[in-house]
């Protein structure tokens, strides 16, 4: 056999080899990328428009199926987690909501309300452990013209929601005030020299007054009135006998 010949046969099934080893590794990647997009999970994505900073409700969103390969901790896959929520961005239609665009709904009462953190500390003290929408007083000591001054500052002022620690150990409380009582409360958190939070009184009707349980006792301790007495007619008088006519006296014979 010619040499020429032999090295044309060699190149020749070498090449083959290589073809068909290159045809193996594309199948191989073929494959496995099919394996990675063939299975795919659902996120949500807004199917009507949502304005900024408005509630998010269940009828403006809808779930879609990406490949796995694409899905990061920041996409919705829970609808959980779009309960109470609010985007920071307008969204249109097929739009994907990501975490980083969600807040909570605000709970205050009131547009013009604010919140007002309360930790406790050696100024600030707790006289009981409090729960979300608990109302409180808040008792102010401080001094005005060097004499010391002890009184009501707040009363009747609701919990927004409540700070705990590890092990769920209670913390503080956020309270909610009006804007223009935030700077009041603010600079007696930062200059009083001590501040008590009171758990105020929630759900019990208002005690009667000293005046009526005492009409009420009286009224109850007053005997049953007897019906008056009805007045006697006064006797009749017996009836007057008409006077005795005298006796006819015998005529003398004349």
């Amino acid at each position: 056999m010619l040499e020429s010949k032999r090295r044309a046969i060699i190149f020749i099934s070498l090449s083959l080899l290589l073809a068909l080893l290159a045809g193996v590794i594309f199948l191989q990647k073929v494959k496995a990328l099919n394996n990675q997009l063939g299975d795919t999970t659902s996120v949500y994505v807004a199917s009507a428009e949502i304005p900024s900073r408005a509630l998010i409700k269940p009828d403006q969103v809808k779930a879609i199926e990406i490949p796995n390969k694409y899905v990061t901790d920041s996409h919705i896959t829970n609808k959980k987690n779009l309960i109470n929520k609010v985007s920071v961005v307008p969204l249109t239609p097929d739009d994907i909501i990501m975490k980083n665009m969600l807040k909570d709904v605000s709970t205050l009462q009131n547009q013009n309300n604010r919140l007002i953190s309360m930790i406790a500390s050696e100024k600030v003290r707790f006289d009981q452990e409090l729960n979300d929408l608990d109302r409180v007083d808040i008792i102010v000591s401080q001094k005005v013209d060097g004499q010391p001054k002890t009184e009501l500052f707040m009363s009747d002022v609701p919990v927004a929601m409540v700070a705990r620690g590890e092990n769920k150990s209670f913390k503080g409380v956020a309270l909610e005030v009006p804007i223009e009582d935030a700077p009041k409360l603010i600079h007696v958190q930062n200059y009083a020299d001590s501040v008590r939070i009171l758990k105020a009184n929630v759900g019990q009707g208002e005690k009667k007054k000293p005046q009526e349980n005492d009409q009420k006792k009286e009224t109850e301790e007053k005997p049953a009135s007897t019906p008056p007495a009805q007045p006697t007619k006064p006797a009749a008088k017996p009836a007057e006998k008409p006077p005795a006519q005298p006796a006819p006296q015998p005529s003398k014979k004349e």
